[in-house]
């Protein structure tokens, strides 16, 4: 069977795509693996993250979860039951809407996430450059397909 021939651009610019893909998830496999290796969920770990990453007076609601973890909202509901029984957040009803609940982590849940963020770093120190070097040619291909 013959294959219709690529253009070498598109090749290329498949090739820098497949190499930052695989990147990404060599990242994302050590972040799964080093959260259950901490005793947590991956997801648990991503919405402690999100909940500790979020700007000052940004409240911290399901809502806002379930929009920064790309989760429908009765997944991130489950996912912080799960994690308040596990202790490692608490839910407060908001003060000026009793709807809303806030979510903070709790002593634990900052002990764990304060372990994982080293081992990221630590991660990304030495991954960062092949991430980086296969973003930038990923990059330079779009910019030469878009001319």
């Amino acid at each position: 069977m013959t294959h219709p021939r690529r253009e070498a651009g598109s090749s290329s610019l498949l090739r820098s795509l497949a190499e930052f893909r695989y990147e990404l998830r060599r990242f994302v496999h050590f972040s799964e693996r080093v959260a259950l290796e901490a005793g947590l969920q991956p997801q648990q770990h991503q919405l402690l993250l999100q909940i500790a990453g979020a700007r000052d007076g940004e409240a911290v609601t399901i809502a806002y979860a379930a929009e920064r973890l790309g989760l429908k909202h009765n997944s991130t509901v489950e996912l912080v039951d799960r994690s308040e029984r596990e202790g490692l957040l608490t839910r407060t009803a908001d003060p000026s809407d009793k709807r809303r609940a806030i979510l903070e982590m709790s002593t634990k849940g900052h002990r764990l996430l304060d372990r994982l963020a080293t081992d990221h770093a630590n991660e990304l120190k030495e991954r960062a450059p092949l991430l980086i070097q296969a973003l930038e040619h990923v990059r330079q291909h779009a910019g030469s397909e878009a001319r």
